[in-house]
């Protein structure tokens, strides 16, 4: 294909088109794959981001000719399994994203993929029970059932049993379920009068996110507390269901519009409201600001909730624009190396995290942007556990280097992911804390 310069243009992207009978035709997938491959082994730009680039490139360089229609399609599928949808290519990468006339985004390509795979049933029982959060979450809550699930999760002869049955790396991190659920145990609203900034909505909606519901509910309880410590009044939403990224990650599309139906009545009514709505976990923000929206182009409901939803630290920083945050830290935080997750950065709302947590006196923050492996399910699973350490290595280093107070991320399974890699590659161990979590003790609350 002949070379022809990148667009200097911000990059734009297509609604997806994942209604239309055309989406999920064979041949016409195929055809398209065979394009953008020959376009992206003629670059090579991305060769660093992810397996899904070497897998490929090896698969063109296997031909006589070097040309991607010349490789074998059934092999296309294994640089598809690379692909975790992380979106970096797309969105700092890439020369030939629209506008750009070859209209390439490779992520959307990979996910089209996945749903035809899932739409044909080919998708593994293991990947299935890893997405329904929701599912799993029922059983945060329930003493005998959480600690019992928990205990597995750390005792060696059972994770190697649950290797064996599902398909869940023996060695990676899983997260513990709560004896709490955030929701049940956090109040549900603040009393505080609402006061508006110049860019910032004065009151807030939390979407708590599966996670911290199920999992690390302290992280929710951290934003409470900072709001509260900021006289921004909030309110739990009054129900939720998950946000659909779990699912979209294996291509099970209808499986997105689902929760999209259950989830949109409830934060529509706070986004016209004029609620800003925040969720702490990264993944979730991206979910309703982005790919909802490419999902239901034409929904006046996802329109609405997706420009109310915010980033916690993007909330904060306008606030402080605003002169509406309140500076009076109590304690410093010292050296913090803190990492800027995939579905952060490719929110385009810049370093809004970092620059909080450097308002806080006697704090240093090295920042560290480069994809930490783990990926949401990606990284406990058996075939590709290995490949998310790898990947993650000189995220490892580079947090380690300034030998720092704190480990940071945005993305609490990052965080976890980078705290094990810190370990397992003898680099000085450093307290994992979440950015809200070090917000908070800034604050003395």
């Amino acid at each position: 294909m002949p070379h022809k310069e990148g667009s200097l243009e911000a990059p734009t992207r297509h609604p997806l088109d994942w209604l239309s009978d055309g989406f999920y035709d064979q041949e016409a997938l195929d055809q398209e794959l065979t394009r953008v491959f020959d376009i992206c082994a003629g670059c090579r730009r991305c060769v660093s981001l992810c397996g899904a680039f070497p897998t490929l490139f090896d698969l063109v360089d296997a031909t006589d000719t070097g040309e991607a229609h010349e490789a074998d399609k059934s092999e296309f599928g294994k640089v598809v399994d690379q692909c975790y949808l992380c979106d970096l290519c797309y969105m700092t990468k890439c020369p030939y994203v629209p506008p750009h006339p070859w209209n390439v985004d490779f992520p959307h390509l990979m996910l089209r993929a996945k749903a035809v795979d899932y739409k044909r049933g080919d998708v593994k029982l293991r990947d299935k029970f890893l997405s329904n959060t929701d599912a799993l979450g029922h059983l945060a809550g329930i003493p005998v059932i959480t600690q019992t699930v928990n205990a597995v999760n750390h005792t060696v002869t059972a994770r190697g049993m649950m290797e064996k049955a599902l398909g869940v790396d023996k060695d990676a991190w899983l997260p513990d379920f709560a004896a709490r659920k955030f929701r049940g145990a956090a109040k549900k609203s603040s009393a505080s009068q609402a006061v508006n900034g110049e860019r910032t909505p004065g009151k807030v909606a939390i979407y708590a996110t599966c996670y911290v519901n199920f999992n690390e509910p302290g992280i929710g309880h951290d934003l409470l507390a900072v709001l509260a410590h900021n006289d921004v009044p909030y309110e739990l939403v009054t129900s939720e269901a998950c946000c659909g990224m779990p699912l979209l990650e294996q291509g099970n599309l209808q499986g997105v519009a689902d929760k999209k139906e259950k989830n949109m009545p409830v934060l529509a009514k706070y986004a016209r409201e004029g609620y800003a709505i925040i969720g702490a976990i990264p993944s979730c923000v991206l979910m309703y600001k982005h790919e909802l929206p490419l999902m239901f182009p034409d929904d006046a409901d996802v329109r609405a909730v997706s420009e109310a939803f915010w980033d916690p630290f993007e909330y904060f920083v306008l606030r402080h624009r605003d002169g509406l945050l309140k500076t009076d830290f109590k304690t410093g935080l010292g050296k913090v190396a803190y990492h800027v997750p995939c579905h952060a950065r490719v929110q385009n709302i810049g370093r809004k995290t970092s620059e909080t947590l450097a308002l806080v006196p006697d704090t240093q923050v090295s920042v560290v942007e480069r994809c930490s492996g783990h990926a949401g399910t990606f990284g406990v699973k058996k075939e590709f556990h290995r490949t998310a350490m790898q990947i993650g290595t000189p995220v490892f280093k580079a947090m380690a280097q300034p030998q720092p107070d704190y480990i940071s991320s945005d993305c609490a399974l990052a965080g976890h992911h980078i705290e094990q890699g810190l370990e397992e590659n003898g680099l000085p161990k450093a307290q994992l804390a979440h950015p809200l979590t070090l917000l908070r003790k800034a604050y003395g609350l």
